[in-house]
C-alpha cells in the first residue's frame, strides 16, 4: 500500500508563505469551509452562536466565521479545522438546513500588512475590481481576478483574504503574489 500525504491546495505538505515589503502573503490550508443554506419555511439558525451576516457582510465568533453568498446561503469557516469532519458539526447545529461540504474545493490566500490599512487599499486597486473605500473590515463579496471567480473578505482594516477555486490554486497565487512583489517595487522595498 502506498505511504498517501495529504498536501495544501498548492501541492506541498506546508502552507506556501511569501513576503514582499510590508505585506504577507500565506495560504491558509487549515481554513475549513461547508456551505449553508435555508430550506423553505426554515428560521434562519445561528450556529457556534454566529449571526449570520446580510449581503456583503462577513462575521466571526471565535474561531468561526461566515459570510453572506446568497439569499438564505452563507459560507461558514473554520480555523485550524481543515482536516475535521467540520461539516457534519455544522449539519448536527442546523438540522433543517442544507449543509455541504467546501473544505476541498476552495484554497484560502491570507494577506496581511505590517504597515496598517494603506498597503491593503493599494493592493485592491490593483487586484479586484472593488473600490477599497466601500469595502471595509467585515465586508465580503464575489467578484472576478484576472477571469476567475473569487471570494474577497476583509477580515480587518490590515487583513484581506481570497477565496478561490482549488484547481486554480497555483494561477491565483502567481496573480496575488505578482501583484504584492510589484507594489513592493514600486515602493522601494525589498523583497
Amino acid at each position: 500500500m502506498p505511504d498517501l500525504k495529504p498536501t495544501t491546495a498548492l501541492g506541498a505538505q506546508t502552507s506556501r508563505r511569501a513576503r514582499h515589503g510590508t505585506l504577507r502573503l500565506e495560504e491558509n490550508s487549515g481554513l475549513a469551509l461547508a456551505s449553508l443554506s435555508l430550506r423553505r419555511n426554515v428560521k434562519e439558525p445561528v450556529p457556534f452562536d454566529l449571526t449570520l451576516p446580510g449581503p456583503g457582510k462577513w462575521v466571526q465568533q471565535g474561531p468561526v466565521s461566515a459570510f453572506w453568498t446568497g439569499p438564505g446561503q452563507w459560507l461558514i469557516e473554520a480555523a485550524d479545522r481543515a482536516e475535521t469532519d467540520f461539516a457534519a458539526e455544522l449539519a448536527s447545529l442546523c438540522p433543517s438546513c442544507s449543509v455541504t461540504e467546501q473544505t476541498d474545493g476552495f484554497v484560502a490566500f491570507e494577506i496581511e500588512s505590517d504597515a496598517g490599512e494603506a498597503p491593503i487599499v493599494a493592493l485592491m486597486q490593483k487586484l479586484v475590481n472593488l473600490d477599497p473605500s466601500a469595502f471595509g473590515q467585515g465586508a465580503a463579496t464575489r467578484t472576478s481576478m484576472e477571469h476567475m471567480s473569487v471570494f474577497v473578505i476583509r477580515r480587518a482594516p490590515d487583513r484581506l483574504a481570497i477565496l478561490g477555486m482549488r484547481s486554480a490554486a497555483e494561477t491565483l497565487w502567481h496573480v496575488i503574489e505578482t501583484a504584492i512583489s510589484r507594489q513592493a517595487e514600486l515602493l522601494g522595498a525589498a523583497p
